[in-house]
């Protein structure tokens, strides 16, 4: 599965169809952000998403775990939201 990456400077809304997307067509999908203003960015999509998925009948859950990421041979924490069918 592809994992969505989000920045700072991402914007929420195209960061939201994304998720929303993905899950529609494989049925979950994960989101990677890396500092709190691309968590922020990353937070705010998901909450637009559940809104874009509930209007298709698709209740979804986020499940926020850390993980550790290679960034130019250096390792970074990540947050990695989950977003799922309930």
């Amino acid at each position: 599965m592809e994992i969505i990456k989000v920045a700072a400077k991402s914007r929420s809304t195209a960061v939201a169809g994304a998720i929303a997307g993905v899950v529609r067509e494989s049925g979950r999908a994960e989101v990677q952000a890396i500092g709190a203003g691309a968590v922020n960015q990353a937070v705010k999509a998901v909450a637009i998403a559940r809104g874009y998925l509930e209007l298709d009948g698709i209740v979804v859950i986020c499940i926020p775990s850390f993980v550790e990421v290679d960034i130019d041979g250096q390792e970074r924490t990540a947050i990695k939201l989950t977003v799922e069918p309930r």
